[in-house]
């Protein structure tokens, strides 16, 4: 099966994943909307802002239970009909079901795999307190921007890995699950430059993913917006209100319509961008990622002497191994 033949069979899952996100964006504006008018009923200056900032917190709590218990298996048993595409070359013809029946009953090892997430982003903080040292060489605030850029590429890598690390527990069914995920570390760590060859595939598609996902919805949402100007006219009556309770006044960009569209238009577009890129665009590049993470690993499968090799540089892995 091709890549894209095995993005296909699995898309299913996306469109679950798109809709769980729907439903944690949309618990986040009932929140927030309703902390909105509750604020404004108990009659406190501006508190209909900060019922607001209280209903969004508030829905974080529910949104984190929501991904933790639906958002979760779905993203499992995705990546574990993902690994079976891409290591048997087919997938049964009922692919969601397969997926689900596939982890149903091995939450234990899921589970594990965020252990493991742990231990390898552990192992990672060597290099970002070596990139830190770069940063700091350059010094002042061009020193921070490479080292704040060049620590969320190697976040951004990471995150792509660590599912290919499930992919492998996943894989690895007959094995001890912190065995699997031992040796899905020494995958990582052990085929750095094959896998690097996929930095610019993660890079060039999120950013084409940003301009015309991003941009659409930008402008999608400043239309709305300048079509309701009742909508900034209220947020700005609001941050007069919060402002003039200290007897001050707020930024510009705070009361002046045009930034505050331009401002809640990006705002949006970036949550929307994030939200059909990790659903859509992201499984399409994890494919093509574990497609080769899987092979490194079949052809140089993971040996005690790796272990022990690891296992002198993480104290993080010496613990992985030891639940062996």
């Amino acid at each position: 099966m091709t890549n894209f033949q095995v993005y296909r069979k699995t898309l299913g899952f996306s469109f679950i994943r798109f809709l769980v996100d729907v439903l944690s964006l949309a618990v986040m504006a009932g929140f927030a909307v309703a902390g909105f008018f509750i604020g404004n009923a108990i009659g406190k200056e501006g508190g209909g802002l900060i019922g607001a900032i209280i209903g969004f917190f508030l829905s974080l709590i529910a949104i984190f239970l929501i991904n933790f218990f639906i958002a979760n298996r779905v993203k499992a048993a995705q990546i574990s009909m993902m690994t079976k595409g891409v290591t048997e070359g087919e997938l049964p013809d009922h692919t969601i079901k397969s997926g689900f029946d596939d982890i149903k009953g091995r939450f234990g090892r899921i589970a594990t795999f965020y252990l493991i997430t742990r231990a390898i982003k552990a192992i990672f903080n060597q290099l970002s307190r070596v990139v830190n040292s770069i940063g700091r060489a350059v010094g002042g605030n061009v020193g921070g921007s490479v080292t704040s850029a060049i620590n969320a590429a190697v976040e951004t890598v990471i995150a792509y890995l660590c599912d290919c690390c499930l992919g492998w527990i996943l894989f690895r069914k007959d094995v001890n699950p912190f065995r699997a995920g031992c040796e899905g570390c020494v995958i990582f760590f052990k085929h750095g430059k094959t896998f690097a060859r996929n930095v610019g595939r993660i890079f060039g598609m999120g950013f084409l993913s940003l301009l015309i996902i991003g941009g659409a919805f930008f402008g999608l949402s400043y239309l709305v917006f300048v079509s309701f100007p009742q909508i900034s006219t209220a947020l700005i009556a609001e941050f007069y209100e919060i402002a003039a309770t200290d007897g001050g006044v707020p930024p510009e960009f705070f009361t002046n319509p045009t930034y505050l569209v331009l401002i809640m238009s990006g705002i949006i577009a970036l949550i929307v961008w994030t939200m059909l890129h990790s659903v859509l665009v992201k499984p399409f590049i994890l494919v093509g990622v574990l497609r080769n993470y899987m092979a490194a690993g079949q052809e140089d499968m993971p040996k005690e002497s790796d272990f022990a090799e690891l296992a002198s540089k993480s104290p993080k892995f010496r613990q992985l191994q030891s639940k062996i």
